[in-house]
């Protein structure tokens, strides 16, 4: 095992693959000469040159329409958005074009593309900065939308996202890129689709994914101090969800809180919190809740912010309602 940055572990699931396969290229705004808005793509330009890790004008649309092309013509493009908050501009070609190719040509033109790049809030960076994606593209079909939440399972789900033929949509965020984790040595791939449970519990089951796992990992503790022992589940890839994991917890703890970083109509946490009470209602001791960032655009006032995204002491007071203590 080594200690890396989530954002090395990003670049060394791209180098290694890139490497392997020489279709495999990357496209986005910096990820060059700059080196990534992020640094994640640093040193990339230097191995494998300016074919392979390609600077793109400021066009979204653009670029993501080329990466379509390159990918029925047998490349596996990686586009790197430096925000999600920019892909609405390409919208168009990812929802339109990418997820429906296959569908639209009868399995004739797959679509190995990886669309990866930070979504959800990041700061005092406006409303037009922060929203949080991931349930938007997991309304796809044709989509398989991944949000690791470390970077171990970062690099992991890359590398499988980078060799599967359909269109993947790569969540991260911008703080998560300085965090540092253990990754295992050698070459490794986690499945898409397979949810982990980071931490064993018996009386309340807490469902999240990305960033704000740090919330649910640091609830579980606070809880452990009262004698509520909560159950963790990452989900990791919210298209496909892993319905079985969360149902087996469910019947294990009898209770449901899902966190999530999105606005509460139509997020993940209003699907699983359906799945559950249809094929688990009578395992149910209490009412599933959900925490969920505020029904409006995020201010840019910092005591605002606090107020409008999940956090800590929202998350331990719906688990305390859950218990009825």
């Amino acid at each position: 095992m080594k200690t890396v940055f989530f954002r090395e572990a990003l670049r060394e699931a791209m180098t290694e693959e890139m490497r392997r396969d020489e279709r495999i290229f990357l496209m986005g705004e910096e990820v060059a000469q700059y080196n990534g808005a992020y640094k994640v793509s640093q040193g990339m330009l230097e191995e494998f040159g300016a074919r392979r890790v390609i600077d793109t004008p400021i066009a979204e649309l653009g670029f993501t329409g080329i990466s379509v092309g390159a990918a029925m013509n047998g490349l596996r493009p990686i586009v790197e958005f430096m925000t999600f908050n920019f892909s609405l501009v390409a919208i168009d070609q990812i929802i339109n074009s990418a997820s429906k190719m296959l569908s639209m040509s009868g399995g004739q033109l797959p679509m190995p593309i990886v669309f990866r790049g930070p979504t959800a809030s990041a700061g005092m960076l406006g409303a037009q900065h922060s929203n949080a994606f991931d349930n938007w593209y997991a309304n796809c079909p044709g989509l398989k939308v991944v949000v690791p939440s470390n970077p171990a399972d970062a690099k992991g789900l890359l590398k499988s996202a980078i060799r599967d033929d359909d269109p993947v949509i790569f969540m991260e965020s911008e703080q998560m890129y300085g965090d540092k984790g253990e990754i295992p040595d050698g070459e490794y791939l986690i499945p898409i689709g397979a949810a982990d449970i980071k931490r064993q519990g018996a009386d309340v089951t807490i469902v999240s994914f990305g960033k704000i796992m740090k919330i649910a990992i640091a609830a579980a503790s606070e809880l452990q101090k009262e004698n509520i022992s909560a159950e963790i589940i990452d989900l990791r890839t919210i298209r496909p969800i892993d319905y079985t994991t969360i149902l087996e917890s469910v019947k294990k703890t009898n209770r449901l809180v899902i966190l999530e970083e999105a606005w509460p109509l139509g997020s993940i946490a209003a699907e699983v919190a359906f799945k559950v009470q249809k094929d688990a209602f009578d395992y149910l001791d209490a009412p599933i809740r959900r925490v969920t960032s505020a029904d409006v655009p995020l201010p840019y006032a910092p005591t605002l912010i606090e107020a409008a995204l999940p956090n800590l002491s929202k998350l331990v007071k719906a688990v305390k309602e859950v218990m009825y203590s």
